[in-house]
């Protein structure tokens, strides 16, 4: 019954077929085991563990490439040589793929992003969560760029903004961080009153941490080269128009815990002006009255 069957099993092509069904097999099992064993090890954080998964998952499908390649060379030669005019139209087809994985390829082999981090691109900001060969996976913060909450929503970008795209990495620093936050006030308020309890309210906040942020911040100087900012809280004026002034507060924060820095920060100082986010505002002058006499 397998006589038939017999010619096919030692033709080339049948044998390459076998080989990447095998190659298939092996890199699946390979890559079930790891994930199993990465999934069952206790991390320190949750992102830790997703960066793992997805680097063993990125290896994995690239060694499997690698070898489909190696196992399909002689045919993909020739197929070249004869076909040029047919891989041209190829490449033209499947550029945008070409664009994705060359954006991966920088994404990774430069660094500038890792599972965790906070990005923002082409007006969409968000935490990284996922990434892949042609994709960028986040979650989105929003609804707009002072926000630090997430929304809820899972953005896929391509990995050709990589290449044609200003990436905005706001973990770059790595444990800490420094972030700025705007205070705005009418015109006529006290502004030096309000100037003393907000940097009053971002010292006691930024207390406890404060020199661990310190030496990371030098040590990321020393060890790189460049002049990074201080991180001692500090409070800049604006006038932002005749109606309004703006007070700019500077901070560093720990990783992923923005939100609730900020947050914190804002409500001491609602505390040290008595409740209210202008203090001392003078009163309006009273209207005259006229009384008409006929």
């Amino acid at each position: 019954m397998l006589e038939p069957f017999l010619p096919l099993l030692h033709h080339p092509v049948s044998g390459r077929l076998l080989s990447s069904l095998g190659l298939i097999i092996v890199f699946g099992a390979i890559y079930a085991v790891a994930s199993a064993a990465i999934r069952r090890t206790e991390w320190d954080t949750p992102e830790s563990q997703r960066r793992w998964l997805v680097m063993v998952r990125n290896v994995t499908v690239l060694l499997f490439l690698l070898c489909t390649i190696v196992v399909w060379a002689a045919q993909l030669r020739t197929l070249a040589l004869s076909v040029v005019g047919f891989a041209v139209a190829i490449v033209l087809v499947t550029k945008e793929w070409i664009m994705c994985a060359t954006g991966g390829f920088i994404r990774s082999s430069s660094g500038i992003v890792r599972i965790g981090d906070r990005i923002a691109l082409k007006g969409l900001r968000g935490e990284v969560i996922d990434l892949a060969v042609l994709t960028t996976k986040i979650l989105e913060i929003g609804p707009d760029d002072s926000s630090q909450q997430l929304t809820g929503r899972v953005l896929v970008v391509p990995n050709s903004v990589f290449l044609t795209e200003t990436v905005f990495n706001e973990n770059l620093t790595g444990m800490y961080g420094v972030h700025s936050m705007t205070v705005p006030l009418p015109i006529d308020a006290d502004w030096q009153t309000a100037e003393r309890n907000l940097l009053q309210a971002a010292e006691e906040v930024c207390a406890p941490y404060l020199d661990s942020a310190r030496r990371h911040i030098m040590h990321l100087s020393k060890r790189q080269g460049i002049d990074v900012p201080s991180v001692e809280p500090r409070v800049s004026i604006h006038l932002a128009s005749h109606e309004e002034i703006h007070l700019i507060l500077r901070f560093p924060y720990r990783t992923r815990q923005k939100s609730r820095l900020e947050q914190a920060i804002l409500r001491r100082y609602l505390e040290l002006n008595g409740g209210t986010p202008i203090p001392g505002r003078l009163p309006a002058p009273a209207a005259e009255l006229k009384t008409a006499r006929a």
